[in-house]
């Protein structure tokens, strides 16, 4: 990511630099005299070369902040900066109507809004880059760049004096673009020598009493490694993958978020596609009253870091059968949508460890083929997670989109995060190869004699009903509940269990 967003600056420096071709395709304008915002005014014959070309620059600058890997602090000199990119296509779209001070006849018949918004856009886009440089040499403190602010600084204060003047105008403005370019080149310089140990994002807004739960919870984060891309977790003092039988593997990374909460048999609940812990605190108090409730986040998702694979279907198994107790005990699996292709392929990989598993919504494993990119793109979505466009995005449409889809504020703050984001995204890219899987692993292994609920609210694909009788399994149909049990019926799920 660091290298994708030193290209898009080396661009913007580049299209930002077009200009200089103009003082030989334009002899109109003045090169000493006239602004280089002249040579894309309505009246020039390459107007449309210098107006793309302007549109270009801001929108390769945006592409670079967009891409660079989130670093603590950083974000009010990269906000700025995004500002002078959107300023420079704001001016691209609405040039000049002539030459403002080339052509003497300029401006006689009064201006357009298209000539004011380009004279506003582009003071404006001044003040953003030089914001930018401030705040990010400040942050950086690096010798090289505060020169190039400072330079910049005097070739925007020569360029107002030569307008206040009324003399050499172009030559100070023409100064002034090249040293943002030049500033330009340097950032992406220092992009590609970052190390990539710098980009790191900043944790979760936490509420207080929410870290865990509720009634008592208790939450382990503890480093542990991992294996299969499974991470490690603690529950006790005694590590889950341990006590699971599981070596773990090289390269794992560790604090998995898991909320422990009462005591008693133990019941483990996974939750839907980018679910969260949270949403089953109502469940979880219900339980917790005779069981041990065990909840977690997948990689990615809720507290839990990113996983450096893509998710699949065998790995959350492998998740899950960590997290149960050791045997001779026995687990109550509680299972939510997507999540309970994890449920069904645990219970026909580990028959021994399951003594009851609860279906809530069940997702259809419908006959379709997995996305050919979608392990590519999975591999990517952990880097794109981490940087200022993942994490814009989801400051602006996470929460919102949370509460429309659960009714539910987000009292942690994770739903605004790019991390989550781009866990939600690749969960839903893996359903296709994950519901492949089921398909091939419910024709190898039987599933267990167990006694299994599936409940839903509603099944106007028959999925549910279908699922029931291949488990045989009691169906429980739940009438005007709406949508996420958990949330809207709660005391159904813990009876389910119960």
């Amino acid at each position: 990511m660091f290298v994708l967003a030193a290209c898009a600056f080396i661009v913007t420096a580049v299209l930002a630099s077009a200009w200089v071709t103009g003082q030989f395709t334009t002899p109109a304008v003045d090169r000493t005299e006239g602004y280089v915002s002249e040579l894309a005014a309505r009246n020039q014959p390459w107007t449309r070369l210098f107006r793309v070309s302007d549109v270009l620059t801001g929108l390769a600058c945006l592409a670079g902040v967009a891409l660079v890997p989130r670093v603590a602090r950083e974000w009010p000199g990269w906000l700025a900066l995004a500002a002078f990119g959107l300023l420079t296509v704001v001016a691209g779209l609405f040039p000049l109507d002539c030459a403002a001070l080339s052509d003497p006849l300029c401006g006689r018949q009064g201006a357009s809004a298209a000539h004011v918004a380009h004279a506003a856009a582009r003071v404006l886009g001044t003040i953003a880059v030089l914001v930018a440089m401030v705040l990010l040499s400040a942050r950086w403190r690096a010798r090289a760049s505060w020169l190039f602010t400072w330079l910049t600084l005097g070739a925007t204060l020569l360029t107002a004096g030569a307008q206040a003047a009324g003399h050499g105008v172009g030559l100070a403005h023409r100064a002034q673009l090249t040293m943002i370019a030049v500033w330009l080149v340097y950032v992406a310089l220092r992009l590609l020598v970052a190390d990539d140990a710098a980009a790191d994002e900043a944790g979760p807004r936490i509420a207080p009493g929410r870290m865990g739960g509720v009634g008592g919870a208790r939450v382990r984060t503890d480093d542990a490694p991992a294996w299969s891309g499974a991470d490690g977790v603690r529950a006790d003092d005694e590590p889950l993958w341990s006590r699971a039988g599981a070596d773990p593997g090289p390269g794992g990374r560790g604090r998995a978020h898991v909320v422990v909460q009462g005591a008693g048999p133990v019941v483990l609940i996974t939750a839907g596609l980018a679910g969260a812990w949270f949403h089953w605190d109502a469940v979880a108090a219900r339980l917790a009253v005779g069981h041990r409730v065990i909840r977690f986040d997948r990689p990615g998702l809720g507290l839990s870091p990113c996983a450096p694979v893509p998710p699949t279907l065998y790995d959350e198994a492998a998740r899950l059968a960590a997290l149960s107790p050791a045997h001779p005990q026995q687990v109550t699996l509680v299972a939510h949508g997507v999540a309970c292709w994890h449920a069904e392929a645990f219970a026909r990989l580990h028959p021994l460890c399951l003594a009851r598993l609860v279906l809530v919504e069940p997702a259809c494993t419908a006959e379709r083929r997995p996305l050919p990119f979608a392990r590519t793109a999975c591999r990517w979505l952990p880097a794109l997670g981490r940087t200022w466009g993942a994490t814009a995005l989801a400051r602006l449409a996470g929460p919102p989109a949370h509460r429309l889809l659960t009714g539910l504020p987000d009292p942690s703050g994770v739903y605004g995060t790019g991390r989550v984001l781009a866990a939600a995204v690749g969960e839903w890219l893996a359903r296709r190869g994950m519901a492949a899987d089921l398909r091939r692993l419910r024709e190898e292994k039987p599933f267990p004699d167990v006694p299994v609920t599936v409940l839903s609210a509603g099944d106007p694909d028959g999925c549910a009903e279908r699922l029931a009788d291949a488990l045989a399994a009691e169906h429980v149909r739940l009438p005007r509940a709406g949508r996420h049990l958990q949330l809207r019926a709660p005391q159904a799920v813990a009876h389910a269990v119960t």
